[in-house]
């Protein structure tokens, strides 16, 4: 296992999430921020998964791409999102939430009834909201194209949600340019499925405070990290695949410099 630190930063952990969550102290993330393989099968396309795909047919590339796999993306997600729950259940103090991307549109992806599932199914956690990120026109996919996303929000039971707005007006939807947040079209050398950091930063904003640490058990690229260190938190960030985990350790450490 590998392990990357900036002290009192970060802290970047190579290696299955399913190991290495059990290993995290209780109480010691105020906030789970995530995005995880929504079970939908990308990997399965003819060609290499989504983004190789789209980017042949929308001919942003002039040679075939390399494949980008996203790991764990089969039915054994669903597996993954069980095994999360219940160490969620563990690692946050009540009050604390796991605000984590999923799939929206897609009619034949049950992924986020699974989900609410599963998080309700677990003992101390709590379905409390799907947010929906409208991106824009066109989205992903055919037939009814994929203009959005959801971030479900799962609630640690046992005491009021923490809350960082007073205003009353923070909505279940987030329209396109709200915050600063918009979608990216993954370019050949970005994760397949990546998110702007200032996605991450919307939540962290609201649920946590400067200083509190974000887990994030599926850190991609990284973009949640930035989002975290932007904000003053700390962050630790778990990743199994080699490329993504070197990506996301040279991110931060840029971030971390610009940020001191």
């Amino acid at each position: 296992m590998e392990i990357e630190e900036w002290p009192g930063r970060f802290q970047l952990i190579h290696g299955d999430a399913r190991e290495i969550l059990p290993t995290i102290a209780r109480g010691e993330a105020a906030m789970i921020m995530t995005d995880p393989p929504y079970g939908i099968r990308q990997n399965d396309l003819e060609g290499g998964g989504l983004a190789s795909v789209l980017e042949r047919a929308k001919g942003i590339m002039k040679v075939p791409p390399e494949d980008r796999p996203i790991l764990n993306d089969g039915p054994e997600a669903f597996g993954l999102m069980s095994d999360l729950a219940t160490e969620a259940a563990r690692i946050l103090l009540p009050g604390h939430v796991m605000c984590m991307c999923c799939i929206g549109g897609g009619g034949k992806s049950p992924a986020i009834i699974k989900w609410a599932e599963i998080i309700d199914g677990t003992p101390g956690l709590i379905f409390d909201n799907l947010v929906v990120w409208d991106k824009g026109p066109m989205g992903l996919g055919w037939h009814y194209r994929r203009s959005y996303e959801f971030v479900s929000v799962a609630l640690r039971a046992g005491a009021k949600m923490v809350w960082n707005d007073e205003s009353h007006r923070v909505e279940n939807i987030i329209r396109p340019g709200d915050y600063g947040i918009r979608k990216i079209i993954p370019r050949a050398n970005q994760h397949p499925t990546e998110k702007p950091w200032q996605l991450g930063a919307f939540f962290i904003r609201l649920h946590s405070s400067p200083g509190d640490v974000i887990l994030d058990p599926f850190m991609g690229s990284g973009a949640f990290g930035e989002a975290a260190l932007r904000m003053g938190r700390r962050y630790i960030g778990i990743e199994l695949d080699d490329h993504w985990f070197e990506s996301a350790t040279r991110r931060l450490e840029q971030v971390a410099e610009k940020e001191q």
